[in-house]
């Protein structure tokens, strides 16, 4: 990971930044699915409450080279500008940035056990409370599943400050429980 490329959504009277940031995700998370080959890891430098305004993608020259060449943020353009592709700065920190599941919804739970043959209706009404619902405070990104076409929420994580890299692979959402990235 020597190299980023940094992507900052700029305002807009039509759309929110959180809805335009969504949409680039969802783009990136497709072309990642399809060409990024566990090379390339995501961060979000702004977030706060939500992701912020810019993500960065994080690689080899040759990862980012390559992933760029692909036309992925077609249609979002003008909704967008990046830095280029640019050498990681020298005195950084590193961080691990994944992805936090979170069993939010009791009834959903239930229906699951019920149609998996885990539990009948009345066991999962009893082992199932709506006391067991977790909530979450992380920030998240909306997304819609290509497969089953529903919306669900992708909680984010950035992990605690470290000293030394950990190297491994990013998911198809350029995410990683173990595998760290560069924080500057």
């Amino acid at each position: 990971m020597d190299y980023y490329l940094e992507i900052r959504v700029l305002p807009d009277p039509e759309f929110s930044t959180v809805a335009l940031l969504e949409a680039l995700y969802a783009k990136l998370h497709r072309a990642l699915g399809n060409a990024g080959q566990g090379r390339i890891g995501v961060s979000f430098p702004a977030a706060g409450k939500t992701l912020g305004d810019r993500l960065r993608l994080h690689g080899s020259l040759a990862a980012l080279t390559e992933f760029e060449q692909q036309p992925w943020r077609k249609g979002l353009r003008d909704y967008t500008e990046h830095s280029g592709i640019r050498p990681i700065p020298e005195q950084v920190k590193f961080r691990t940035v994944r992805r936090v599941q979170v069993k939010s919804n009791a009834e959903r739970l239930r229906r699951r056990s019920v149609a998996k043959g885990w539990l009948t209706q009345e066991q999962a009404r009893e082992r199932i409370p709506a006391a067991r619902e977790q909530r979450c405070s992380l920030p998240f990104i909306r997304l819609k599943s290509l497969s089953s076409e529903q919306v669900f929420l992708l909680f984010i994580e950035q992990g605690t400050l470290r000293d030394t890299p950990t190297v491994g692979q990013y998911s198809a959402y350029g995410l990683s429980a173990t595998a760290t990235i560069p924080w500057f």
